[in-house]
């Protein structure tokens, strides 16, 4: 058998490893090992520890990895719960209570916030998003009008996969990205195939939003979850995570070691339910311990058992063993079905996983870009519960990672003395797009600067022949980010032709495969001169 990387789990990009960098294993042939007992889970646990601890410290070694913590579930109690590593490099030590960023495993909060607003009768999982949210709209009429409450979160829109992330690191606000939906040319037709997608999730995060009366979705998401299940040290939000005083230090990984940065007050927080929640082992226990009762927590029905259910019906097919649901993914393994989800920020990952056969879970938690070890952690645990065959999944993470930097350096090395074809006044002006706006192209020294109205700026600088390489600029207000992205490029540019032969289209061509097309903006006496 053969590892199967999944169309949301390319780690061989920048903003395709956002909030969900997730790679599926299949197993590969190999002895097997004793399932759990399920008389005797603590037994079984402490019977594997000392194997998952050196299994821990050799992966945090080989991907330089500052801090990790985990937790074990099993039923009502949390078994095992353990910190390595410290907060930061040469920080003080993780433990059960360090905060981290959670990533793309915060979809499943969503997923079961719409759940609640089903019990209450705010709407029903076949209502139409637009007979709830008449702003909604995508460029397909028909689209607009079938869009369901149950396909909000499903991943299988039919749009571009990571459709418009980008916006997110722009600075643009919630409604110009749910906006931007509209203007995007689908990829495949609706409810057809699996497409990873983030924006997507601040509709539904509006919707249970205005259903719970909240102030905002992070307000209601503390009302429906947090507060009930009594996760005192969660948040979602920057300020949330930096007020912590017992909290990790976020680090973005590169093949040469990891490099610590700093927290951003824009990505992951402005994408509410697709990744913004902080969360740590012992309150991540309490949502495990919701997930295993079947939406009972301490005796209390938080959300009905058949409407959680419904966040895990599979919603669209990837393989003939993964599927996804809502906020969580279902594979099939040799000895039963696994239920999880992963998260990766710019500089922290995670991974949530679930056995509802076997009535146990685990959260693993880490502060350093999600490059597929906190997976292996919990991937590597489930299937010992399961008596899976053997698999070395960090080892599979680690060679992909480091084929990951052979490509940034690649590109580093290409785009060195690299001078523009054209000179750059003649691609400087004012262009415009119709999801991004407009848009103003100068030069600076020996790049070319495109500012945003959002404040932000991205530098092109010459690559290759007539292709520069994209960076966003540490402009006011996009310091952290920009520092967090890191040096590599996040998209590639190119001053195009058009009809008139002039060069007054700029197209911005991302690592997923969008493109974004810029025109420029004539000014009446060109107009009015023919030029």
């Amino acid at each position: 058998m053969h590892s199967t990387r999944l169309p949301f789990a390319d780690a061989s990009g920048r903003l395709s490893r956002i909030l969900l960098p997730l790679v599926l294993t299949v197993a590969f042939a190999s002895p097997t090992i004793p399932a759990r007992a399920d008389d005797d889970v603590p037994g079984f646990v402490a019977e594997i520890v000392p194997e998952l601890e050196e299994y821990i410290s050799q992966g945090m070694s080989s991907f330089d990895l500052p801090g990790l913590a985990v937790g074990i579930v099993t039923g009502d109690k949390l078994v095992y719960a353990k910190g390595f590593g410290t907060r930061r490099k040469g920080g003080e030590p993780v433990d059960t209570k360090t905060v981290f960023q959670i990533g793309s495993t915060s979809k499943a909060f969503l997923a079961t916030m719409l759940a609640i607003s089903v019990d209450r009768g705010d709407f029903k999982w076949d209502d139409r998003v637009v007979d709830i949210d008449p702003t909604f709209q995508m460029k397909d009429p028909w689209v607009t009008q079938e869009f369901r409450v149950f396909d909000i979160i499903s991943q299988r829109s039919g749009l571009p996969p990571y459709v418009n992330d980008i916006f997110s690191m722009l600075g643009f606000d919630r409604t110009a990205m749910i906006r931007s939906l509209r203007f995007v040319e689908p990829r495949t037709s609706f409810r057809s195939t699996f497409s990873y997608t983030n924006l997507t999730h601040l509709v539904a995060g509006g919707i249970v939003t205005r259903a719970a009366g909240a102030e905002d979705w992070e307000a209601a998401l503390r009302s429906e979850i947090f507060e009930p299940l009594g996760m005192d040290d969660s948040s979602a939000s920057a300020a949330g995570i930096e007020a912590a005083p017992n909290h990790a230090v976020g680090h973005r990984w590169t093949a040469d070691g990891t490099v610590e940065v700093p927290f951003t007050h824009l990505f992951p927080y402005n994408l509410d339910g697709a990744g913004a929640i902080n969360s740590n082992v012992e309150d991540m226990a309490q949502w495990l311990r919701l997930q295993l009762a079947d939406g009972k927590f301490d005796g209390d029905e938080i959300v009905s058992k058949e409407n959680l259910a419904a966040t895990r019906v599979p919603r669209v097919g990837l393989s003939d063993t993964y599927s996804y649901a809502m906020g969580w993914g279902l594979q099939s393994t040799p000895n039963g079905e696994i239920i999880w989800h992963n998260g990766g920020t710019l500089s922290f990952g995670a991974f949530v996983g679930i056995l509802p056969s076997r009535n146990a879970g685990i959260v693993v938690l880490s502060n350093e870009t999600n490059m597929g070890f906190p997976d292996a952690v919990g991937l590597w645990v489930l299937d010992r519960f399961l008596g899976n065959p053997e698999i070395d999944y960090a080892a599979q993470k680690l060679n992909a990672a480091k084929a990951l930097g052979e490509t940034a350096s690649a590109q580093q090395d290409a785009s060195a003395g690299q001078r523009s074809p054209m000179p750059f006044e003649q691609l400087a002006g004012d262009y415009r797009n119709d999801a991004m706006g407009p848009v103003t192209v100068t030069q600076e020294g020996d790049a070319l600067a495109v500012a945003f109205t959002t404040g932000a700026s991205i530098t092109l600088t010459p690559w290759r022949e007539d292709v520069f390489a994209a960076t966003l600029a540490p402009v006011s207000g996009f310091e952290t980010i920009s520092e967090s992205l890191g040096p590599d490029p996040i998209a590639f540019a190119q001053f195009q032709i058009d009809g008139s032969g002039s060069h007054n289209l700029l197209r911005l061509s991302m690592e997923d495969g969008q493109s974004y097309v810029f025109t420029r903006v004539r000014s009446a006496s060109e107009e009015g001169s023919g030029e």
